[in-house]
This record gives structure tokens, sequence and C-alpha cells, in this order.
């Protein structure tokens, strides 16, 4: 293996390692509760605001029901957010990914052959089975219990519950777009999905499809008083949470979580950001969020 491609795997696992939902004990922290961790090795702490396992369990609740209603309105309607999708793809599709992460936490372990053959039931009837067998699974079994996942540093049935919470809410938004009808996502549960979708899906080894349609950049995203350090080469990108937000960068975007949450995701305008420096560089970490989020 090439010892560059080497060194960013290394480095890429320690930077993740310094995460928000880690105790400073290294056990993951699942319970809601604000705890103080450390900020990479030099022992300064900061608080982190992991919702409980109730509260996610709360969110799937609610933004589903929020889909289902939404999705009633017309099931044939574009959802520009998902170009080529109707609503109705946008509810099977849904549904589908909850039905996965059932069998991941019913079977530890990835269910295969996937997806299973469907019978006819209406899309809507199919999602709502779905959303109830969900938070069925969820509300019986400990967070801390084992589940098949595809993040290496937590395979519990907490992380789905997380994971799926922030799906539910993005693609609430998806139906909300489709029917021109968008409501606020909840500041809490926003600033949760920044650091999830910044260090579980942008932060990663990317040498096997390497990116280099535009220049190395490091940006900063900023919410309040947290940020993070993105930086983006073309084999791997390393996501922290920065101990001192004054280090040099090429970029910096700052915004309320919500509008941070939703720019990450495509699903919301930079105007509601404040961008400094390089658009290069935004346009580098807005291109490569756009392929870790399809």
């Amino acid at each position: 293996m090439n010892t560059t491609i080497l060194l960013m795997r290394i480095l890429l696992r320690v930077m993740t390692r310094s995460s928000l939902t880690r105790t400073a004990t290294g056990r993951i922290d699942i319970t809601g509760q604000e705890t103080r961790v450390q900020s990479g090795n030099t022992g300064d702490t900061i608080a982190v605001m992991r919702l409980s396992h109730d509260t996610y369990i709360e969110h799937i609740r609610s933004d589903a029901a929020r889909i289902a209603a939404v999705a009633q309105r017309g099931l044939e309607v574009a959802v520009p957010s998902c170009p080529g999708w109707t609503v109705r793809d946008l509810v099977e599709h849904t549904a589908e990914t909850y039905r996965h992460k059932i069998a991941c936490m019913q079977e530890k372990a990835f269910p295969d052959p996937w997806p299973p053959e469907r019978d006819d039931e209406p899309a809507l009837d199919y999602f709502k089975r779905a959303t109830e067998d969900l938070l069925t699974e969820l509300t019986s079994r400990d967070p801390l219990e084992f589940a098949e996942t595809w993040w290496w540093d937590e395979r519990t049935v907490g992380f789905w519950g997380r994971r799926m919470a922030q799906e539910s809410a993005i693609h609430r938004v998806d139906a909300e777009l489709a029917h021109d009808d968008v409501t606020p996502v909840d500041a809490a549960l926003a600033l949760d999905g920044v650091d999830e979708v910044l260090r579980l899906m942008l932060a990663e080894d990317w040498s096997d499809e390497p990116y280099r349609d535009l220049p190395p950049a490091i940006v900063r995203v900023r919410c309040g008083d947290v940020a993070w350090r993105v930086v983006m080469e073309p084999m791997a990108v390393v996501v922290h949470v920065e101990r001192s937000p004054d280090e040099p960068v090429d970029a910096s975007l700052t915004g309320e979580a919500e509008a941070l949450y939703l720019w990450l995701w495509g699903r919301g305008p930079d105007r509601a950001l404040s961008v400094d420096g390089d658009p290069t560089a935004v346009a580098h970490l807005d291109a490569r969020m756009r392929l870790a989020t399809l």
C-alpha cells in the first residue's frame, strides 16, 4: 500500500476518535446527558449534545407521521431535492430503509439478499407499518445492545436510533419540499445531525474513488461555540472538533444548526450561512458532501 494512503488512513481513524459522541474514557455515550469530552489530545474539554435514545425515537415518530401526512396530499408529485423521485419513491425508499435497519437489529448482520420481495401493499400502508415495526424494535431493545452497522466504532441499537432519526428528519423535509410546506428542524437534532454527517459520512478513506476535481482544502464549519475542522485531500477527508477555532483555514461556514444541517445535506441554500474565505474551498466541501450523502 502507498505510504501516503496508509498514513491518511491512520490519521483518519485517530481524528474520528476525537468525537462529539465519545466520553473521555473512550466509551460511546448514548444516554443523552451532557458529557464533557477531550478535544484532540490536549486535555481541553468541550460540552457535547448527543440526544437520548428516547429523544431520537420521538423524533422518528413525529417526523414519520409528518411524512405520511404530507404524502397523502399527493404521491406522484416530484421531489425537488431528490431529482427523478416522486413522493411515492421517497415514501417507499424510507420504508425500505427502516426495514433494513430492523433486520440489522434482529439478525445482528446485514440482511442478504436485499431488498426482499414486496407485495402490492399501498405505499403509505407499507410506510406506516415499517415505521411501527422500527419503533417497536428501538423501544424494546437496550440502546447498547449489539446491532450490525456500517460504522466500525459503534455497532449498537443506539446507532440506528440516531441514524434513523436523522434519516427521518431529512426525508420529512424532502416530502415537505415536494408540497412546498417546509417546517423547522429541531435545533438540537440539527446540531447532532451536522456532527453526524460530517464525521460519519464525509470523514472517510476516499482512496477507492479519489476526488481531484477541486484542489485540497480546509474548511471550518461553525455553529455557536462548536466548530468542526474539515480537511479534504483527494484520498481522504478528516474531520474533528476544533480545540482552537483560530487556526488558519481556507474558508469557513457559520450559521444556525438548521441552516448548516440542511445545506450539508443539499436541502438548503448557502444564503442562510455566513461564508468567508476561498469560494473554491466551499465548493469543494459542497461537492464532497453531495458524493458522501448519495
